[in-house]
């Protein structure tokens, strides 16, 4: 394993245009490709690309195209999940997705982060901390969860929220930055 993907793996600042990184990504691009262009009918042959292309799939997921990732083996999704259209799961650090968990059209799950440091980040410099998502959420149309976050089970989060902290459980949480309106029963 090379230097940069090593770091990556232990959460250090890498550098991404690594070849090695650069070919794991290839054969992603590959692999959603085919998800992609499959069948709308042949559902079989989705979950067989998509059990290729991620880490782990719970029974009963539901991932509509298009759907694109990083690397997608970091990409953890428990069963009965539904993953609607135009999602981008940004891989770099495992995502972590519980089971029951609905997710709305065009949601962002974003694990890099850039350097703030000028000369570091025109160098490429990047970093990625783990993003989870608990059992029984549900992310609205449009919700971005950045670099680090952990939404807790049983939340709800409003459509084109931008989440930049944790969310406990049970709660609905809506806006840019998520703010907690209330707790749910």
């Amino acid at each position: 394993m090379g230097e940069n993907k090593e770091r990556m793996l232990a959460g250090d600042w890498y550098l991404p245009q690594d070849a090695e990184l650069a070919a794991a990504s290839r054969q992603r691009a590959l692999l959603t490709q085919q998800f992609n262009a499959a069948d709308a009918l042949d559902q079989d042959k989705r979950d067989a690309v998509l059990r290729q292309l991620l880490g782990s799939m719970g029974e009963r997921v539901r991932i509509r195209p298009p759907f694109q990732c990083d690397f997608g083996w970091h990409i953890s999704i428990g069963a009965a999940t539904f993953v609607n259209f135009g999602a981008v799961f940004l891989d770099a650090a495992p995502i972590t997705i519980g089971e029951d968990v609905q997710i709305g059209p065009n949601v962002q799950l974003l694990t890099p982060t850039h350097e703030l440091d000028t000369e570091r980040r025109r160098a490429g410099w990047e970093k990625a901390l783990p993003v989870t998502i608990g059992d029984n959420v549900w992310l609205g149309g449009g919700v971005i969860v950045c670099p680090g976050v952990t939404i807790g089970a049983n939340t709800v989060v409003g459509a084109g929220s931008v989440v930049v902290k944790d969310l406990p459980a049970g709660v609905l949480a809506v806006g840019n930055p998520a703010r907690v309106v209330r707790a749910l029963d």
